[in-house]
């Protein structure tokens, strides 16, 4: 996150109490004010009174030896999920879908060169990685995330990735460029994606592109399958076929959902008739 605006409206500080929250990493849920400073690259009486503000605010609390977020903190990425209406009309359809192959699945976006999980139904599965709404995972090596590549202009896709990935991941697969280049083309031409163990071993997924009203590729879905347990052969012949009927049936609900007029009431007395 820049500590340095492009403007004179930046905020700075507001810019510094973002940077502290997203300074909590898996595996470190408490985190003492030298680490906070540490993490963050700032002066500790500048950390220290950013984790005052946020635990006044809810957003952390003091624990033993430092502090910890909150449930609150999860308002902020639900907000978000929320505000686009994505997940209440994709729910039914992945609830659809995972009913039908008995696998997880999931919507995600690009955020820079990572994709970012905003919707899943999942089934008990012991996987290799973990995922919940705000997973964030290098896009290369995803299904989902070649997808959303693939839609883009291919100077563009360039751009995006070599942004580095916020992930904490290594991926096992590292195409070069003319590697990548060709696979998104691929991608493109067939109009979905698929990776068979080139995230992690034991990850097999394919996936599919999700649309609004104008045609452009807002989001994508997936089906994810553990490699020892699904085939290819049944990703791609059973599976497949069924993702894309989704995929279909989630854009047409979306890009209604775009078209429905959003009327904004006057504020004031209530008017009875």
């Amino acid at each position: 996150m820049p500590r340095a605006g492009t403007g004179p409206d930046f905020i700075e500080a507001l810019a510094r109490g973002l940077e502290v929250i997203t300074a909590f990493q898996p595996r470190q849920p408490v985190m003492s004010l030298t680490d906070v400073a540490t993490a963050t690259g700032l002066a500790r009486p500048t950390a220290r009174r950013i984790l005052l503000t946020l635990a006044e605010l809810g957003y952390v609390r003091p624990r033993s030896g430092g502090y910890a977020l909150t449930p609150r903190v999860l308002d902020l990425g639900v907000a978000y999920v929320r505000s686009t209406g994505l997940w209440d009309v994709a729910r039914p359809h992945l609830e659809w879908l995972v009913e039908r192959t008995n696998e997880s699945c999931s919507i995600a976006q690009l955020d820079g060169s990572d994709i970012v999980y905003v919707a899943r139904v999942a089934v008990p599965r012991i996987v290799t990685l973990a995922v919940q709404i705000g997973t964030r995972f290098p896009a290369l090596p995803t299904s989902l995330g070649k997808v959303l590549l693939a839609a883009l202009p291919p100077e563009e896709a360039a751009r995006t990735l070599a942004e580095p990935s916020r992930s904490g991941l290594e991926a096992v697969w590292r195409p070069d460029r003319a590697e990548w280049e060709t696979e998104l083309r691929e991608v493109r031409a067939r109009g979905w994606a698929m990776t068979d163990e080139q995230l992690a071993r034991g990850i097999r997924s394919v996936a599919a592109p999700l649309r609004d009203g104008s045609g452009r590729v807002v989001a994508s879905v997936n089906v994810n399958a553990h490699a020892a347990e699904t085939s290819v052969d049944v990703l791609l012949d059973e599976y497949l076929p069924l993702l894309l009927q989704a995929a279909g049936e989630i854009s047409v609900d979306f890009a209604r959902l775009e078209a429905v007029p959003h009327a904004v009431l006057p504020s004031g007395p209530a008017v009875r008739s």
